[in-house]
């Protein structure tokens, strides 16, 4: 099978799409080169090295041997490196410039936190080392978390879960732990509308029954509704502060005291953190688990798809069933607890493990690289700028793009608007987005949260200078324009000037073709 060609620059014979002035012989335009899949680069008859012939010999697989070719191009290095050099200028990054994905917190990853991961100490280490040979990376874990604790107000913390989703079934465990201990079997947790997706997928994988609870008029958690709901089978409420509407949930103590109060508890979605970091702490609100994502308040990569890093801080309620293994001091040595037998009495109860070893270490040095930079008064700061610089994109673009909870007061680390500006333009959230491709910017987050329609939900972040916000908001302000004026197909056929056009992301979704199968040549 051939690579799909949906979306891609037309063939230079093309005459019909592509202006002659604008034809090429290659198919490349400039710099806009048209990359093939690499498995239509080289041959699988050929290989990328010169070997000599393998002499004959008898086989020790034991049956085992392969039957059929690998099925993988060759090429030399170069190529190689080519190919993929080709792909990454088709990607837009972090490094290129603002990336306003709503809830993500696409800040810049400092350079100075990549130069100390690389340190030998650090990178070059192995988890079944002796542990007497890896003092600093424990003493490295152990400070970290003191950090988490202190600038969350919680007395313990769970370090290996490996992202934010991964730290939220980590805190849900914990608190299916405590309520087993007891012996007391309740089998539903609450979530708001304005929590973050993965919340309710959680409580899902974790064998409980999710019920929604609704926002009120104003963006935030209906707290009426809520405490109207607590019950006997209530396990836990799953909250999200700040919410996925860029708003404080300023009643969570009351909702806390009374979740407690019922017997349940907190649950808190720490991954809008940075707007609040050194400035609330969530212990003194109530929370009894919150994840923290390190990629996002922290600054470390978020990398595409890995390696993340999300540890959970613990109330004293939740603490002796947090999971294995943990970092103590003794008389200025520094120990990992790593078997049930060895465990503590602040971890009594513990659950038993998420991750097969200690959690990500180059984020866990990238993380504290960050914090100690900064310092308390610092992140106090990081938390003020993304505020500000959010209210100044929400401000900017309100009269011409519409804010369901702009008169509700300020917004917290991101904006959200809806979709009510394009109305009975033939504009999507969608199309919007993708013409917004086209003046160099990666989209805003689509289509969430759930609790507005046609949700456009942008998050500066505090790294973001203002003269590239100011050029953000032109563009956004120029789009909204034309979309007012009628320039619909401006819209409905972007992105134009991207190196693909647009797919049919619904079909990609449910009928991926993520596997080479070689085209009619047999290759």
């Amino acid at each position: 099978m051939s690579m799909n060609s949906q979306g891609r620059p037309s063939a230079p014979s093309d005459t019909a799409a592509v202006p002659h002035a604008a034809q090429t012989f290659s198919g490349n335009r400039a710099l806009m080169l048209d990359e093939p899949l690499i498995f239509e680069c080289g041959g699988m008859d050929v290989s990328g090295v010169d070997l000599e012939p393998v002499p004959d010999h008898a086989s020790r697989l034991g049956g085992l041997e392969r039957t059929s070719p690998i099925g993988l191009p060759g090429l030399s290095e170069g190529e190689a490196v080519r190919h993929y050099t080709r792909l990454s200028r088709q990607n837009y990054g972090i490094d290129m410039g603002l990336f306003p994905l709503g809830s993500c917190t696409m800040k810049h990853n400092p350079r100075l936190n990549e130069k100390l991961a690389r340190l030998p100490g650090f990178a070059d280490i192995h988890p079944l080392q002796p542990q007497d040979t890896v003092q600093g990376a424990l003493e490295l874990i152990h400070r970290l978390a003191g950090w988490l604790k202190a600038l969350t107000n919680m007395p313990a913390v769970s370090m290996s879960p490996k992202a934010g989703a991964h730290g939220e079934l980590c805190g849900m465990l914990a608190i299916r732990a405590a309520h087993e201990a007891r012996g007391d079997a309740r089998r539903v947790v609450l979530v708001p509308e304005s929590a973050h997706g993965t919340n309710p997928a959680t409580a899902a994988f974790c064998g409980y029954a999710v019920e929604d609870i609704p926002a009120d008029s104003r963006g935030r958690v209906d707290c009426a509704a809520l405490i109207a709901r607590l019950g006997p089978d209530v396990a836990a409420v799953m909250i999200t502060n700040p919410n996925t509407c860029g708003l404080f949930e300023p009643d969570l103590k009351r909702i806390a005291d009374a979740v407690h109060a019922a017997g349940a508890y907190v649950y808190c979605d720490g991954a809008n953190f940075n707007a609040i970091v050194g400035r609330v702490r969530p212990g003194d609100l109530g929370v009894d688990a919150m994840h923290i994502n390190l990629h996002k308040t922290f600054s470390t990569p978020h990398g595409g798809g890995g390696p993340g890093s999300g540890p959970v801080v613990f109330s004293a309620r939740l603490a002796p069933y947090a999971p294995l293994p943990f970092v103590v001091e003794e008389n200025g040595r520094f120990h990992l607890v790593e078997e049930e037998t060895a465990r503590e009495e602040a971890h009594a109860d513990s659950f038993g493990r998420m991750s097969a070893f200690h959690g990500q270490m180059g984020m866990f040095v990238r993380a504290l690289a960050y914090i100690l930079s900064h310092g308390g008064d610092g992140l106090r700061q990081v938390a003020e700028d993304a505020v500000l610089n959010a209210n100044y994109v929400l401000r900017a673009l309100e009269d011409v793009m519409s804010a369901p909870f702009a008169d509700t007061g300020p917004c917290m680390h991101e904006a959200l608007f809806d979709d009510a500006f394009l109305k009975d333009t033939g504009v999507t959230t969608l199309d919007f987005a993708k013409a917004l491709i086209d003046e160099g910017y990666h989209p805003m987050t689509m289509y969430f949260p759930l609790v507005v329609h046609g949700a456009m939900l942008i998050e500066p972040t505090e790294t973001e200078g203002r003269q590239r916000l100011d050029q953000f908001i032109e563009t956004m302000r120029a789009l909204a324009g034309a979309a007012k004026a009628g320039d619909a197909a401006r819209f409905t056929g972007a992105p134009h000037h991207a190196p693909r056009s647009r797919l049919d992301e619904t079909r990609a979704a449910r009928q991926p073709v993520l596997a080479w199968q070689g085209d009619k040549a047999g290759r």
